[in-house]
């Protein structure tokens, strides 16, 4: 069965999330993951103190790919570009 991701992320340096999105789709396809829908927020109906700014919906074949994608030790480096981007929340849905 499938597992799903979604990630809200809070955009503060374009430039960085510009370069993290350049390496993001080969980084999920390496642990069978990819994005089902991405796109910045518009409409707010309910607003917290931290507004996203974006959000993606990823797939992974299952929960154990999603983890070894965010825990993979050659992809760190592409993790922390995108928390120098702004802030995000990624969690299980």
């Amino acid at each position: 069965m499938s597992h799903k991701i979604l990630a809200l992320i809070t955009v503060e340096n374009k430039e960085a999330i510009a370069k993290y999105r350049e390496g993001a789709k080969d980084a999920l396809a390496k642990h069978g993951g990819a994005v089902l829908s991405a796109a910045p927020i518009s409409d707010t109906y309910e607003e917290g103190t931290n507004k996203p700014s974006s959000f993606a919906l990823i797939e992974f074949p299952n929960k154990e790919a999603a983890q070894a994608w965010h825990n993979d030790p050659e992809l760190q480096d592409l993790h922390a570009l995108r928390r120098s981007s702004g802030q995000s929340t990624i969690f299980d849905v």
